[in-house]
């Protein structure tokens, strides 16, 4: 799948989950699925679903994660 694909894929996910590093009030926080095979997607909390959508190809960000 393309970027483009996995981007609108990734838009319409309905499993997302907040970053364990966000701030327990709620007001700064990021958000993953792992819906799309092979692609990972970050969104803004405060946003929800009308969040624009950063799409990560799984071996950019397992890469980046082994990184930290």
């Amino acid at each position: 799948m393309d970027h483009k694909n996995a981007q609108t894929a990734l838009r319409n996910c309905t499993r997302w989950r907040k970053s364990s590093y966000s701030f327990p009030d709620g007001q700064e926080c990021v958000e993953m699925t792992t819906e799309v095979v092979g692609w990972i997607g970050v969104r803004d909390s405060k946003l929800g679903p009308a969040s624009p959508v950063l799409a990560v190809p799984a071996a950019a960000w397992q890469a980046m994660v082994l990184s930290l």
